[in-house]
């Protein structure tokens, strides 16, 4: 088992696109298969890259929160196909834009109810427009203090963009969710996360992004982002770096997290392996974990929209993308993760018991997504000799 194309190819990075940093790690059955870094965590490339090194996860953060969310449904307190309103009562009657260009300005009330499910698939109709004027007025209302309830509570009234079900729309329903994990558990999304996911899997490292003490900002590897997809790259402002999280008391269920290399592999592990974590301590059964196995973007307008993004082979399951085609890509049929604006990348092979998790520090650059994950992915495989 040689993984010296992979290395070459990770190393080859810096040249071709100037990639500052990147850290991957594969693991199967809890044990580590091969660990391999690159670059430096500071911008003036003085400082190499350790395992002591955090990074933005960005949507990375989903896989963590769908785990949650499965948590509860496994004991009853969610149902994948509760009405949202159950839970936050704001969200009874909500509007809907209308699909044509002529009456883009008119709204209608809902006539489907937005579900558990659809916030979990995407399907339910929301934007990831971070500067809608309701969002914006209870940031200043609020003078940066909002909470994640009182924040997605302003979101209600930012209209869906189609009727729930219908479509598929990369969105903040990941962020809503993390609002019914707080309601349903009587506990703070942080506080759930630690109790009953992070501390069970000895994942120590993980942070809300403006929770951090100055020796933890430390840590961060330096940020940077791309023009029109393509490099050079340079480095952005925190102010940009945070844009996900809209106070310094939200905590976003969709993109904010901060977390090592070390602690993300310990989620993603317990996942390809039936549920149990490294430490021996259980977080979801395995016919849970089954669930995030099924695509369910398979027909008409919802995969019509998924196919939009371009993850070649995949369809969107429960807050992942799962693998549907074999032909395109060296892991299994089934194979589930995600990935992450700076790309992060995660995936997840219950099959196999393999599971991989690379950070990196760059934004708004597409050839992470579509050249380089699955690069990554096809050469682990093709080392491992696995078939």
């Amino acid at each position: 088992m040689s993984f010296d194309k992979l290395d070459s190819y990770l190393d080859s990075l810096q040249d071709t696109y100037g990639m500052p940093v990147g850290d991957l790690l594969v693991m199967k059955d809890h044990e580590e298969v091969h660990r391999h870094s690159f670059g430096y965590s500071d911008y003036e490339k003085k400082t190499p890259v350790t395992p002591n090194n955090l990074y933005k996860l960005y949507s990375a953060t989903k896989v963590i929160t769908m785990t949650a969310v499965l948590q509860l449904v496994e004991q009853g307190k969610i149902k994948l196909h509760d009405r949202l309103s159950d839970y936050l009562p704001e969200y009874d009657h909500v509007l809907v834009k209308s699909r044509l260009p002529e009456n883009e300005d008119v709204c209608h009330v809902a006539h489907n109810d937005i579900r558990i499910i659809d916030l979990m698939t995407m399907s339910a109709g929301f934007s990831y427009d971070l500067y809608a004027p309701a969002l914006q007025e209870k940031i200043k209302e609020s003078a940066d203090n909002a909470s994640t309830r009182e924040m997605i509570e302003a979101l209600s009234k930012v209209p869906l963009l189609f009727e729930p079900g219908t479509g598929w729309n990369y969105s903040l329903s990941h962020d809503v969710l993390a609002a019914v994990i707080e309601v349903v558990s009587g506990m703070k999304f942080s506080e759930y996360l630690k109790k009953y996911i992070f501390e069970p899997l000895g994942a120590k490292d993980f942070y809300f992004q403006r929770q951090i003490d100055e020796a933890t900002k430390k840590r961060l590897c330096a940020i940077y982002t791309a023009d029109n997809d393509k490099p050079p790259f340079y480095g952005i402002s925190d102010e940009k770096a945070d844009e996900f999280t809209f106070t310094k008391n939200y905590e976003s269920g969709g993109a904010g997290l901060i977390g090592s290399v070390d602690s993300y592999i310990l989620v993603v592990d317990a996942l390809a392996c039936g549920g149990v974590g490294k430490t021996g301590k259980r977080i979801l059964k395995p016919e849970t974990i089954e669930l995030f196995t099924h695509p369910y973007t398979t027909f008409g307008q919802l995969k019509k929209d998924f196919d939009s993004l371009n993850r070649i082979g995949y369809q969107y399951g429960l807050g992942v993308r799962v693998l549907v085609d074999g032909s395109k890509s060296k892991s299994p049929v089934g194979e589930f993760g995600w990935d992450g604006a700076a790309g992060a990348y995660a995936l997840v092979d219950t099959k196999n018991n393999i599971s991989v998790f690379y950070a990196e520090h760059v934004t708004c650059f597409g050839d992470n997504y579509h050249v380089i994950h699955p690069k990554i992915r096809d050469m682990i495989y093709e080392a491992m000799e696995i078939k």
